[in-house]
């Protein structure tokens, strides 16, 4: 069996599509799981609690951590280290292996202009320390020789299912809405974006290749990494909007900061910034190279979700 550990999000769902490749028995794991393929187990569950996530993966031959939880500091403070905590232990006591689905956080912004596996984790954000206090105690575990792992990265990305996508917040909704698409900070530095299909397929491939344990891999991405004014535009070209070509409004640093304070998600945004205030380019080399894949191009992409 495979489980499938925040099963109800926009990479859960595409990652349980992805493992149909390679098995029916499927686990999902969430406060409210549904069934993607007619074959899943739904299994109801609590990640909080230690004693709910070691029942959720006993009897699992691998499990895959795709779980969110709320974007604010206090609640990642309170969460992110038990959980993984709690999971690691449940895998290493039930002898299962884990595939964690990570952010590029733990990196930090002296970094990003080219992201790789070998990138430092050097953290310059709340957030991106706690990330990084995760990922070094998978690595930490993985060392001692009790734990079977991989951490499987990500940037930004977009896909089918909206949810936790600033791409298409801030350009598909508003373009839909008939406004004008936003971006951060500056819209003419490079930034890579992720597509959910080709990111959960990686992730399944990954989970399911037994050479690809105990590594750090990126997730496959178009190599191609446009600018927010070029993100527009391939939207707006989807959308058959010409007259939204190369219109985009900027959000400043200052202005984000000060609408954070009457909308919450863009105050926990702010300390993010770096990601658009320079280049934001994410290698997904080693992967494309090991498993002969090639991501979906961006503006297929783009055309296939809207």
């Amino acid at each position: 069996m495979q489980t499938i550990l925040g099963a109800g999000g926009a990479i859960g769902v595409e990652l349980a599509k992805a493992l149909t490749r390679y098995t029916t028995d499927i686990r999902l794991v969430a406060r409210n799981p549904k069934k993607i393929n007619p074959t899943d187990t739904l299994h109801s569950a609590d990640l909080t609690n230690a004693h709910a996530v070691a029942e959720a993966i006993k009897g699992s031959s691998v499990c895959y951590l795709t779980a969110g939880f709320e974007y604010t500091v206090p609640v990642w403070q309170a969460v992110w280290v038990p959980l993984i905590h709690n999971v690691v232990s449940a895998c290493e006591q039930h002898n299962c292996k884990l595939v964690f689905f990570d952010n590029v956080y733990a990196i930090g912004s002296e970094h990003i202009g080219h992201i790789t596996e070998e990138s430092p984790i050097a953290p310059t954000s709340r957030k991106g320390t706690i990330r990084a206090e995760v990922d070094q105690y998978i690595l930490d575990r993985i060392a001692k020789g009790t734990l079977t792992a991989i951490i499987a990265r990500s940037p930004d990305f977009f896909g089918p299912i909206k949810d936790k996508s600033l791409t298409m917040n801030l350009i598909y909704d508003n373009l839909n809405k008939g406004k004008t698409a936003q971006w951060f900070c500056s819209a003419d530095m490079p930034h890579s974006t992720g597509y959910t299909p080709d990111l959960a397929t990686g992730t399944a491939i990954l989970g399911n290749t037994d050479s690809a344990y105990n590594q750090v891999w990126n997730l496959p991405v178009d190599a191609t990494a446009p600018t927010g004014r070029e993100w527009a535009n391939l939207f707006a070209s989807a959308m058959h909007l010409p007259a939204k070509q190369n219109k985009i409004q900027v959000l400043p640093a200052w202005m984000v900061k000060a609408i954070g304070f009457f909308v919450p998600i863009l105050g926990e945004m702010h300390e993010m910034l770096y990601q658009y205030d320079r280049p934001y380019v994410f290698d997904s080399s080693k992967f494309q190279r090991a498993f002969a894949y090639t991501p979906t191009s961006n503006e297929a992409a783009v055309q296939a979700v809207v």
